[in-house]
């Protein structure tokens, strides 16, 4: 018995709506995230399309298994779609399924600081963060953080509070956060202070840093503060960026040249015939 042409066999309606499921999770997707970006709309409706669009996602994997049974046994054609439809629907969900193992083995915090006892306070950004985000949340977070990430810790430097100044507001620049305020070092006041807000790469949620300069000694103690506006959970975010900001930093200060020390005038050479000691000054005996 002659087979069919292959042109001529069906294609799997499971592999069809697989690959179409695909990309609109993938049009979904990119709606919430321009929303987000753009502060269209509120987060939670945003959040909500995304959930969305990761369901969307899921299905198309599910249905693209469905088409390979289908394919198999049937022998339909379509299998570049089903393949499609898992390749798009694997893509989309890898980033959320990489949160959700660092969910896992990481502290549900959103707010990290070097000084848990005396942290960095939010002045100029006040008015943008939520009321009951403005405060540090408090004991329970901080012994959360001392589990979670027991490297953080403020940043002493053996330099002046101008030289790490200048260091620190030269990489807030080179990582494009937007800086809100920025007062250096002066006479009069005990510490310089830098607040920015740095945007997430993908959903571009709005985290506020602050970053305050405390001289000690000759040196300067260096204390950062990075906390969500939105959110529970960091996923690691606010301390990942704290912990790589203030080794950049350390690696900045440490290669900046020390300040030459300005020659010393000479003396004038004595007089012939007078010693050092004989000179006096004009009108003084």
């Amino acid at each position: 018995m002659a087979r069919r042409p292959f042109h001529d066999m069906p294609i799997s309606k499971t592999a069809i709506w697989s690959s179409r499921f695909a990309f609109f999770a993938f049009a979904v997707a990119a709606l919430s995230i321009i929303i987000v970006r753009s502060n269209l709309l509120e987060i939670g409706p945003a959040l909500t399309t995304f959930g969305a669009a990761l369901g969307f996602a899921a299905l198309a994997i599910l249905l693209a298994f469905a088409a390979f049974v289908v394919i198999w046994r049937q022998g339909c054609a379509g299998l570049g779609r089903a393949l499609l439809g898992l390749f798009l629907g694997l893509v989309l969900l890898a980033y959320p399924a990489f949160l959700g193992t660092r969910a896992l083995r990481l502290p549900a915090i959103s707010d990290i600081t070097t000084d848990t006892a005396n942290p960095p306070r939010f002045d100029a950004l006040v008015r943008q963060r939520p009321p009951d985000r403005v405060a540090y949340p408090g004991s329970a977070v901080a012994a959360l953080q001392r589990a979670g990430y027991p490297d953080l810790a403020p940043l002493e430097l053996d330099a002046p509070p101008k030289t790490a100044y200048d260091a620190a507001l030269a990489l807030v620049t080179k990582r494009k956060w937007t800086i809100v305020d920025a007062r250096g070092p002066a006479l009069g006041r005990r510490d310089a202070v830098i607040e920015a807000v740095a945007r997430t790469p993908i959903m571009g949620f709005r985290d506020d840093i602050v970053i305050r300069f405390l001289p000690i000694g000759p040196g300067t103690r260096v204390d950062m503060r990075s906390a969500s506006r939105v959110g529970t959970h960091d996923f690691g975010a606010n301390a990942s960026r704290v912990r790589s900001f203030l080794e950049d930093m350390d690696d900045a200060v440490s290669s900046t040249p020390e300040p030459r020390a300005l020659p010393q005038p000479k003396a004038p050479p004595a007089q012939k015939g007078q010693s050092p000691r004989d000179k006096r000054q004009p009108g003084k005996r």
